[in-house]
């Protein structure tokens, strides 16, 4: 029996793909010197030039560079090879903080008050680079095997500019989004930043959001004024913390120095012993990414058949990753997924008529968009919006569902919260599900590699 050979990029062996988007494949590795485990981040170079996405990956690659620090995942180095871009990076396997939330609800203030004080060290390490994360949110908070925090996805974080003292750009998740990033009126990156650990803070100990409305304009006006309430069983020493922190105007907030002084954020605290790195060389970077242009055209003179590049059907299931780096860590853990979506051979008019009598049967309002008979992959076939109140009668639950038609008698339902709270979502999501088992296709050990093999848009 022929033995496979193994893989190998420079010093790594390359093992199973652990994370899939449009954009990327992230694959386990092995330092073959060392023997340490870690993730390759692979691109092709055409697919990065046809997107125009090079100065926003090498942005992200130089400023993981920069901010070398125990709380954030740590970027080891960047290879090339004739056709691709190989990110090598730390390999994280406990999971995201936000699935720990979503699995056992809130955490205990002593737990919340231990990952704060890792996050509000990881950003201060970043803000003494020069350095904005701009979207920090729980989904983009990693953990390793000990359980100490990993600050990753840098893709919407700022460098500083020589002579620019203010930030322009509106970005983030609107939910962690500070006052003054919305008012278009230019920002500090540093007090944005710290308004967004102030939300997570707060999510952290009450498992929930506190600004989350079912409009966008209600939201910001909400996010404009803070306001929001503690629940009871914030001690008044948290809820004291939090009021400092989402101060709506940023001259006021409290500064990373004020909330080290804190008396709730010093209980317990153990500063992380970081011996400060050497000084930053980006010519590294500089030499993987300023060639692509020139090469890709080389190829395509070349390669007279080439064709324009194609999303197989796996791609399009699992689309939303994209760039973003928490797909990183070990995805064989039972987690929840936050792009909800799911696979059936059954009819399309057997999807939709089971569809509406589940969203019926969990008092659900379901509002019929369209229906097409004929459609292409990135067309739905069908669209439908489901609304009605959350679980727990708090507020106003919005749910889009589409399906897609990957393949013949292969259908995509595509699930996505239009509004409510995000906890909540996962559980109508899980219920939903449950309802649906008869109809959701679950394909045998291996089929996935058989449907990337067979599929193709």
């Amino acid at each position: 029996m022929m033995r496979k050979v193994a893989r190998k990029v420079g010093k790594y062996e390359v093992g199973r793909t652990i994370g899939e988007g449009t954009f990327a494949k992230v694959k386990f590795a092995r330092n073959m010197e060392t023997g340490e485990s870690v993730a390759i981040k692979v691109m092709a170079k055409s697919t990065i030039l046809k997107n125009k996405m090079v100065d926003q990956i090498k942005r992200e690659i130089s400023i993981m560079k920069i901010v070398r620090h125990p709380y954030i995942v740590r970027l080891h180095e960047v290879l090339a090879g004739r056709t691709k871009i190989y990110i090598i990076l730390e390999f994280v396997t406990g999971g995201e903080l936000f699935d720990r939330i979503v699995h056992q609800g809130r955490l205990k203030e002593h737990e919340a008050r231990r990952y704060f004080q890792q996050l509000i060290d990881a950003v201060d390490h970043c803000h003494s680079k020069g350095v904005y994360h701009r979207d920090l949110k729980p989904e983009n908070l990693l953990l390793d095997a000990a359980g100490n925090l990993k600050v990753s996805d840098f893709g919407l974080s700022a460098l500083p500019q020589d002579g620019v003292g203010l930030l322009h750009t509106t970005c983030g998740t609107p939910n962690y989004v500070a006052p003054e990033v919305l008012s278009h009126q230019g920002y500090d990156g540093a007090a944005a930043d710290i308004w967004s650990c102030g939300v997570i803070l707060y999510v952290l100990m009450a498992g929930y959001l506190p600004f989350d409305e079912t409009d966008l304009p209600t939201l910001y006006k909400k996010i404009n004024a803070a306001e929001f309430s503690c629940p009871f069983w914030f001690s008044p020493e948290a809820k004291a913390l939090v009021d400092k922190i989402l101060t709506p105007h940023p001259k006021e907030r409290i500064r990373i120095n004020g909330i080290r002084r804190d008396p709730w954020f010093r209980r317990n605290y153990v500063p992380v012993k970081h011996t400060e790195e050497v000084e930053v060389n980006l010519d590294d970077i500089r030499a993987v990414f300023d060639d692509i242009e020139d090469q890709y055209v080389a190829e395509k003179s070349e390669c007279s058949d080439t064709g324009p590049l194609l999303m197989n059907a796996f791609e399009m299931i699992t689309l939303s990753q994209g760039l973003n780096l928490s797909a990183l860590f070990d995805r064989h853990q039972d987690y929840i997924k936050r792009q909800t979506r799911f696979l059936s051979r059954r009819p399309a008019k057997d999807i939709i008529s089971s569809v509406e009598a589940v969203a019926v049967s969990l008092g659900l309002k379901v509002h019929t968009r369209g229906y097409k008979v004929r459609a292409f992959l990135n067309v739905p076939l069908f669209s439908t919006r489901l609304e009605g109140m959350s679980a727990n009668k708090t507020g106003h639950l919005a749910v889009v569902l589409e399906i897609y038609e990957v393949a013949p008698s292969l259908f995509m339902v595509d699930v996505r919260k239009a509004s409510g709270e995000t906890l909540e979502y996962h559980k109508f999501y899980k219920s939903f599900c449950a309802k649906l088992e008869d109809i959701i296709w679950k394909p045998a050990e291996g089929a996935n590699s058989n449907l990337l093999r067979t599929i193709t848009c």
